[in-house]
């Protein structure tokens, strides 16, 4: 299966053969460093159906909960991790970030959460893979080689707004050690600022929450009235940076969701009648084998 995307992009995109393909991109920058398995899944490839063609991978939207566990399985088998010891994000756009444990595993995937509003999820426990949503907002990965830990987290425009990157590294921080020098951060697949617009209450917004010299960067007027293109893009790699991430081990795709609406669901594009597209990162490795 072949994937022409509208923007030439830092990504690769890999497949698994056979009958069942299964698609998916994944950072360069974070498979060199030879620690991780990573992914953000496309349309293709799935059991889903109708709107949620195919490769849909949330509950609550009303596609059938087998086709969604299926399209799990097959995701799994292509990054090679357990799908029993994934676990996922209820997100709410909030900046809330859960750190996993063992007694996660599962959770959001095979069994229930017994958590809700959060949009972030860290742990440091090799063979745990993390899940996160998307449909247009920005996801967010963070890999620390030194302490061995990792970060995914949802980024709309109001966690954004709300810098949940900079959240995400204060969470590695505290609860693992991180050094933010340390951290290799990846901006993924997500709306463009050609694709975004937005009205002047969201401007306002984020003139309220970043320093006037980034504001040329961040938006400018659109072509209604009231209307501006905002760049979700720029605003995380600000925020990653004045987290303490160095500008050179942060890196951003040009893919843009809803200009690649034919392979990756946009909310833009459709509205609520659709799927959701999900994002993974793991450890290499077996905290359970290992005794951890």
């Amino acid at each position: 299966m072949k994937i022409q995307w509208n923007y030439k992009n830092d990504l690769e995109i890999f497949e698994t053969r056979g009958e069942e393909s299964t698609p998916y991109l994944s950072f360069r920058a974070l498979d060199d460093l030879g620690m991780v398995k990573n992914g953000f899944s496309t349309r293709m490839g799935g059991a889903s159906q109708g709107k949620f063609a195919t490769m849909n991978f949330s509950y609550s939207r009303g596609d059938d909960p087998d086709h969604v566990l299926e399209n799990f399985t097959r995701m799994a088998a292509a990054l090679g991790v357990d799908r029993d010891r994934m676990v996922a994000s209820y997100q709410t756009h909030t900046t809330n970030v859960r750190r996993v444990t063992k007694e996660d595993l599962g959770k959001g995937v095979v069994r229930t959460r017994d958590y809700r509003d959060v949009d972030g999820l860290i742990t440091n426990l090799p063979g745990v893979t993390l899940v996160t949503f998307y449909a247009d907002c920005v996801p967010l990965y963070l890999v620390d080689p030194v302490k061995k830990a990792i970060g995914l987290s949802h980024s709309g425009w109001r966690g954004t707004v709300a810098r949940m990157g900079r959240e995400t590294v204060e969470a590695m921080k505290r609860e693992f050690g991180t050094d933010p020098q340390d951290l290799v951060a990846c901006i993924g697949p997500s709306i463009c600022e050609d694709c975004f617009e937005v009205g002047g209450e969201v401007v306002e917004a984020f003139c309220q929450a970043f320093a006037p010299e980034h504001h040329p960067a961040l938006f400018w007027p659109g072509v209604g009235p009231g209307k501006y293109q905002l760049d979700l893009w720029a605003a995380n790699q600000i925020i990653l940076e004045e987290a303490g991430v160095p500008a050179k081990q942060i890196h951003t795709t040009n893919i843009c969701t809803k200009c690649n609406s034919d392979y990756l669901f946009s909310h833009r594009t459709v509205g609520e009648e659709r799927g959701n597209l999900a994002a993974f990162l793991c450890l290499k490795g077996d905290a359970l084998s290992d005794g951890k």
